[in-house]
């Protein structure tokens, strides 16, 4: 399926309920630290931010926020991590998903390298076997099957669906819509909006992409701007200074306060029902990615998400739950 995306036209939308209203979901890639510029290696990495996950748990539950927590396999190795996780899923206060990273991943039959850090490009029986291997030690170690999948790099492939599909899975929330990958041997993104769409024809499995919007007076025209952007640096640098068009994404991550609300607000003019906004856990302590290095980084990340859920909700946008959307979605 995933190879065929770049026809969009053919793709099943799926269309929530009348009454479903508009509603913001907060997912969190919750990985181990590592070089974003070093090559990928199997060893060597730190969980250091993990103590941290408790302050921006606590964070959002005061807004009556139920996150996502996408975990990789370095973190469900971590006993601190475990035990943060079979609390806010023993009390309901999260979701638990699969975030596979595949040179961390076992079984590690394929070399590193940037091809197969996605883990699309791998034998059809290593993605399966990965992604089984992860689902299982979190279930072991949490007690919580997850049917929630988010590939590391969003690095879906051409046998993802079938995997997820034979593996019970409900939601996959890989697309990172309107980014392109290929350069580098990933998925291309650059074609598809950010309303959810059915996988399968039976309709088992639904993807939830990440919210990217483009604002500007080009924004009407989605696939040129997604493949100018894409494709030229000059250009994104030019379009965005003149303010004649900017893609943004929903997260705190490199985009600014004013960026994210006027990205919400072409999102709510667009009629669109969902925003899914997400993050690196790593961010939540500082110096271990670009966009967190200083404590007063991370107090203007906090600073961020209170701006931003309070613009939400003058806007009249509510959180949701994963376990209510799938709930919402899977109702006949």
């Amino acid at each position: 399926m995933f190879s065929k995306l770049k026809r969009p036209s053919g793709l099943k939308h799926h269309h929530f309920p009348e009454d479903f209203g508009r509603k913001f979901l907060i997912t969190v890639d919750t990985e181990e630290e590592f070089d974003w510029d070093g090559p990928f290696e199997r060893s060597g990495h730190t969980t250091v931010t993990v103590p941290m996950l408790e302050r921006y748990q606590e964070f959002v539950r005061k807004y009556g926020i139920k996150p996502v927590y996408f975990v990789d396999y370095s973190i469900i190795r971590n006993d601190e991590a475990v035990s943060f996780l079979q609390n806010v899923a023993a009390d309901g206060s999260a979701t638990i998903g699969v975030h596979l990273h595949p040179w961390v991943n076992p079984p590690f039959d394929e070399e590193t390298s940037v091809y197969n850090s996605f883990t699309g490009n791998l034998p059809k029986e290593l993605e399966e076997e990965k992604i089984t291997r992860l689902r299982d030690a979190i279930a072991e170690k949490t007690g919580v099957v997850s049917t929630i999948y988010r590939a590391g790099r969003y690095g879906v492939g051409p046998n993802t669906v079938a995997i997820l599909t034979k593996l019970g899975f409900a939601v996959d929330s890989s697309v990172r819509s309107r980014f392109d990958y290929s350069e580098e041997g990933g998925p291309d993104f650059q074609h598809l909006g950010s309303e959810p769409f059915w996988l399968d024809d039976n309709q088992t499995l639904i993807e939830i992409p990440l919210t990217t919007v483009f604002s500007g007076i080009l924004r009407k025209q989605p696939q040129f701007a997604s493949s100018l952007m894409n494709k030229s640096e000059m250009a994104n640098a030019i379009f965005s200074r003149t303010k004649m068009l900017e893609r943004i994404p929903l997260t705190p991550e490199g985009i600014s306060a004013r960026e994210a609300k006027e990205a919400i607000d072409v999102a709510l003019d667009d009629d669109l029902k969902l925003l899914v906004f997400s993050f690196h856990s790593p961010s939540l302590s500082p110096g271990h990615t670009p966009y967190v290095q200083t404590e007063e980084d991370l107090n203007g990340f906090y600073d961020w998400w209170r701006e931003i859920i309070g613009h939400l909700d003058d806007r009249g946008v509510g959180p949701i739950s994963m376990d209510e959307l799938i709930q919402s979605s899977f109702a006949k």
